[in-house]
């Protein structure tokens, strides 16, 4: 299933946040979306999972989900989101059981996708157990669990230190090489971008238009933050979004 977004168009009163935006997510790439503060990037992710309507235009699904997905189109959050009182597998659980999924097929499914998560020995453990690593790793375990056609990544790297960010980034490359899946992935980070991204947007200072997009070719399991190419796509990023990166931190002082 891809996504189109078609000529979409919001404000929140008198405010323009989101303007004339137009832009295929394609089945099995990472698209991410970067821009400077608050230029809508994740008001247009909730557009996507349909959790708001746009002013104007509209959000398509084109083809039909595979037919063993729960959920088209699944969230994956900064602030992990798990209930503290379940275990590792009964967080994994919990979306099953609200499609009535029981027995034998909900412990292949959890099974599966805290191995593909390298948690399986971590299952019977709680949140305050596990370190914020692992705590994601239980929120994109959970996600995976209802096969979605499409992921929502909401900076979900962004509450990480910086070597626990580089270990997820690894592990998003090696469950994607191994199974691709479809995600739009929302950073501020260009390191993450360039990392993860087939398809790199950015968007402009409010209201949000679509400035550019930048294609890399290489090879998820081939890209490593030292390569050439990759160092000259950030760089070429940064030097869309740097003034209007400045002129959006003062403006967001300033209000």
């Amino acid at each position: 299933m891809d996504l189109r977004i078609d000529k979409l168009t919001h404000t929140y009163g008198s405010v323009e946040v989101l303007s004339d935006i137009t832009l295929d997510i394609p089945q099995g790439q990472i698209v991410a979306l970067i821009g400077p503060s608050g230029c809508g990037k994740s008001t247009l992710l909730r557009f996507l999972g349909g959790l708001e309507a746009p002013s104007e235009g509209r959000v398509l699904q084109i083809g039909e989900p595979d037919r063993d997905s729960l959920n088209p189109l699944t969230y994956v959050f900064q602030h992990f989101a798990l209930l503290p009182w379940r275990t590792v597998e009964g967080n994994v659980r919990l979306v099953l059981e609200d499609h009535g999924i029981g027995g034998a097929e909900m412990e292949r499914i959890v099974a599966d996708v805290l191995a593909r998560t390298r948690l399986s020995e971590f299952r019977k453990a709680l949140p305050k157990q596990l370190s914020g690593g692992m705590k994601q790793r239980v929120a994109i375990a959970r996600a995976l669990a209802v096969r979605p056609a499409v992921m929502l990544m909401d900076e979900p790297l962004s509450a990480l230190d910086s070597q626990t960010r580089e270990l997820l980034m690894d592990d998003l490359v090696t469950l994607w090489t191994r199974q691709p899946f479809t995600a739009v992935y929302v950073t501020h980070n260009l390191a993450e971008a360039v990392r993860l991204g087939h398809r790199i947007v950015v968007l402009s200072r409010r209201p949000g238009r679509i400035r550019q997009i930048v294609d890399i070719d290489i090879p998820l399991d081939q890209r490593t933050l030292a390569h050439p190419e990759l160092e000259a796509k950030q760089q070429q990023l940064w030097d869309l979004m740097r003034e209007e990166a400045a002129a959006a931190d003062q403006e967001l002082i300033d209000v």
